[in-house]
């Protein structure tokens, strides 16, 4: 008895992670670049309460009576599908189309993000520097922030395929920045450090960034200016998934007062 006490409270606690889970989701739907999240579960250890079993007639046979422990929250997992383009009036704007991250400095650290939703800030030298909404500095193949001359105009332009800088000049022309905007992909997606404003951190287990321009063999991404990447959740599917986490909570503490009328008739026959 109570080992199903304990059996069905481990699988509450593990159906409350995966509501929360998808709550997170729900919560994410209209956030830029979200990659949806889904929980995974493996079972706890087993205790054996026979070697062998037997039959009807008491035979012995080669099959042991395992009793299971409940299930514990093994990992919390990202899917990296590619989100929908949505259309953007900000030249800033940008998506990215394949498996690489854009690469952004916070004062000595180096995080990685899906979210391109850049905009223009002023540095010392009243020059202009690509960042993110929070401050960090987008950075080029050389690992520099992206900046643009204090005369240059507010148009510019990314090439789609080799990720060049370029602005227009007031007679019409343009001129090369000679930066390119650096996207890395990583061997493990799964296994990035999710640290929260869409920022990612390399771990053991994602392995080290591989640059896409100098590495042979990557399939190499591109970016489409006055797009951003919609988040990959899918609502309808979440909902499903919600109903049946919510069961399987229901069904663990049927299993618990179950477990405690059981044990109650039990005390009872005492008396």
């Amino acid at each position: 008895m109570m080992r199903s006490l304990w059996s069905a409270a481990s699988g509450m606690k593990g159906q409350q992670v995966a509501v929360d889970t998808i709550a997170n989701n729900l919560a994410n739907v209209n956030t830029t670049a979200y990659k949806q999240q889904t929980t995974q579960f493996k079972t706890l250890l087993y205790q054996t309460m026979q070697s062998f079993s037997t039959n009807a007639q008491g035979e012995t046979k080669p099959t042991s009576a395992q009793v299971g422990l409940g299930t514990r929250v093994a990992s919390i997992n990202s899917n990296f599908t590619q989100g929908s383009m949505l259309a953007n009036d900000s030249n800033t704007a940008m998506c990215i189309v394949g498996e690489g991250f854009f690469a952004v400095q916070d004062r000595d650290q180096v995080h990685y993000t899906r979210n391109g939703n850049f905009t223009w800030a002023i540095d010392n030298q009243n020059g202009k520097v690509l960042t993110t909404p929070e401050g960090y500095k987008v950075l080029d193949q050389t690992g520099r922030p992206i900046t643009l001359p204090a005369t240059a105009g507010e148009n510019f332009s990314v090439d789609p395929d080799d990720l060049t800088i370029s602005y227009r000049n007031p007679d019409g022309t343009f001129t090369n920045t000679g930066q390119a905007i650096a996207l890395y992909q990583f061997t493990n997606n799964v296994g990035l450090a999710k640290i929260g404003e869409n920022l990612y951190d390399v771990t053991q287990a994602s392995g080290e960034a591989i640059s896409e321009w100098n590495t042979q063999g990557v399939n190499r991404s591109k970016v489409e200016q006055n797009y951003l990447e919609g988040s990959n959740v899918n609502v309808a599917d979440e909902m499903v998934n919600l109903i049946i986490s919510q069961r399987a909570y229901e069904m663990n503490s049927k299993a618990i007062t179950t477990s405690d009328t059981m044990l109650e008739e039990a005390n009872n026959l005492k008396r």
